[in-house]
């Protein structure tokens, strides 16, 4: 059975870079270690690299370089082809349009309410409703 899909939502990265113990540290590990395949775009992933960046989460440089290394070694890069304007944020279309090219289990976000509940086979959950799926019984 291949690993499940997920695309991360820029809340969810800085979520776990500032919370080492947080369901977001854990599904961000999931897929640093592979055992969840990450998908993203290079506008994802600049965006995540844009605002890890900000002087208010003050994250050090060399442990955020390391970080933006691991994941963009980790992640399955896709190039969508279809615009998207369907979240309430136009700036959320990104992770959708990656969704779909990717063909996404999941994208996990922080903000649901910024999305449709299901976008073609790709479900918005949470993190803890991510985990929880992905390893029954893990419930804290």
């Amino acid at each position: 059975m291949p690993a499940p899909s997920v695309v991360l939502d820029t809340n969810v990265v800085v979520s776990a870079h500032l919370n080492a113990d947080g369901y977001e540290r854990f599904v961000l590990d999931l897929a640093l270690g592979g055992i969840v395949q990450l998908s993203l775009s290079v506008e994802i992933f600049e965006e995540y690299r844009e605002v890890l960046s900000r002087a208010k989460f003050a994250i050090d440089p060399a442990r955020l370089a390391t970080s933006l290394e691991l994941i963009g070694k980790a992640a399955n890069r896709v190039q969508p082809r279809r615009r998207l304007k369907q979240t309430s944020d136009p700036e959320d279309n990104k992770f959708l349009e990656c969704a779909e090219e990717a063909e996404a289990d999941y994208l996990v976000t922080g903000n649901k309410r910024h999305f449709p509940q299901r976008w073609g086979k790709t479900r918005v959950v949470n993190a803890r409703q991510f985990v929880e799926e992905l390893i029954p019984g893990i419930r804290r």
